[in-house]
């Protein structure tokens, strides 16, 4: 048998070693969707922090729930690694599950392991500390700018679609060297969405090959053309990576960049425009907006779960066993909630930034990729907020909606309404 995504044997078969856990709940379905709290907190009464799960078409999972456990897991990659051809479902996997983006092996960053993942780890955080904040600061201003001079004489946007999207798709590109417009890029974002949360008929893994074509191409131009831009860096370092590793880490720092930012501005917008504690201070700015940025990251988290690692071997986690090869859903969300770390019932009231959004370890967000997302959602809401102070809602706060997704969280839409204002100067 082999890997669906690559000709590397997977190791064991899912016939003998992935039954079903008693008492699994299917991880998804529109009330969950819409309201993952009320998963996680039905999966705590029942399960305890290590929870059985199904994924789609019923395959078989761990959702760890725990603060503690989702730290343990990913500090301890000896036991809890993250190259999925040691999944034991593999067998069952059909060759067009909608999860094999996230879980097909492929050469990337995302799957390497020990020296390995030092070398192609170290090699984006190098690229990425050649970002000077200032300029994507200044850069993200301009794109904001010319974003809402496309609304703001209307008085009314939706603040998704028009705004925190775009936005952070074009930073994003901008950043790797990809025109900041145009049907390419375009194209790129739009399959980037697809194949990390699909609507109905459409196909990820489709989308995802389309998306390693686009990037295959950029690389190919800044081989032949470098350029300031962290794609050009990452050719050019010591490490000597391989084009079709370049272009394998480039669609994960991307895709990091874009949608989850995006998600991160929507849902710190809804916080503001919803929460009477931010309200009486958006014309302030700057100290509600970090409070705000600091609270979705902790409650509203724009990566719930993500999928995942698998068991070295037989072990025991959150007093559940786990056997080799079976798969770990990080609950990311479910983690940052849990009861355990906040004393007296204080959901949300820390202003620190312990939450587990970024993860943790060795295969966390690479620095200094959350101080660049910071700067991008900074920018954009401060940047629309100075631009249209009088902004409000268009319909009532629980008439908003959330994409059906369990993996990520994000808005389908924030429409508002503000007084028509003047073109940037």
């Amino acid at each position: 048998m082999t890997d669906p995504l690559t000709s590397s044997p997977a190791p064991r078969s899912a016939a003998a070693g992935c039954p079903v856990h008693p008492g699994a709940v299917p991880l998804g379905g529109l009330e969950y969707q819409q309201h993952p709290d009320r998963l996680y907190r039905k999966l705590r009464q029942e399960h305890g922090s290590v929870a059985p799960v199904l994924l789609d078409g019923g395959i078989p999972a761990w959702l760890v729930l725990g603060y503690s456990e989702v730290h343990f897991v990913t500090s301890h990659d000896e036991l809890f690694a993250r190259d999925s051809r040691r999944w034991n479902a593999w067998d069952s996997i059909p060759a067009d599950w909608p999860l094999l983006p996230f879980v097909g092996y492929q050469p990337s960053v995302l799957f390497t392991e020990g020296a390995e993942h030092h070398r192609r780890a170290g090699v984006i955080s190098d690229a990425l500390e050649g970002v000077d904040q200032f300029e994507l600061e200044a850069r993200c201003r301009q794109i904001a700018d010319v974003l809402i001079d496309r609304f703001v004489g209307s008085g009314a946007a939706d603040l998704k679609a028009d705004f925190a999207h775009p936005l952070a798709m074009r930073a994003a590109v901008q950043m790797c060297g990809m025109p900041v417009s145009g049907t390419d890029t375009d194209e790129l974002v739009d399959d980037l969405r697809m194949s990390l949360d699909a609507a109905e008929g459409e196909d990820p893994v489709a989308a995802y090959g389309r998306v390693g074509a686009r990037i295959q191409q950029l690389v190919k131009d800044r081989r032949a053309r470098p350029a300031a831009d962290v794609t050009s860096r990452m050719l050019t370092d010591p490490a000597g990576l391989s084009d079709e590793e370049i272009v394998q880490d480039l669609i994960s720092v991307i895709a990091a960049a874009q949608q989850p930012t995006a998600n991160w501005i929507g849902n710190t917008l809804r916080l503001l425009l919803t929460d009477d504690r931010f309200a009486l201070d958006l014309s302030g700015g700057r100290l509600s907006v970090g409070e705000a940025l600091n609270e979705v990251l902790w409650l509203d988290t724009p990566t719930q779960n993500f999928i995942g690692r698998w068991a070295v071997r037989d072990t025991q986690l959150g007093g559940r066993q786990i056997r080799e090869g079976d798969c770990l859903v990080l609950g990311l969300a479910g983690a940052n909630t849990d009861p355990q770390i906040w004393p007296e019932g204080h959901l949300g009231a820390a202003a620190n930034s312990a939450h587990l959004s970024f993860s943790n370890g060795e295969h966390r967000c690479p620095y200094p990729a959350p101080l660049l997302a910071d700067v991008i959602a900074r920018t954009a809401i401060d940047a629309l907020l100075e631009r249209l102070p009088d902004i409000v809602l268009t319909v009532e706060p629980e008439e908003l909606t959330w994409r059906p997704s369990v993996w990520m969280r994000g808005l389908t839409a924030l429409p508002v309404q503000f007084t028509p204002a003047p073109l940037s100067s």
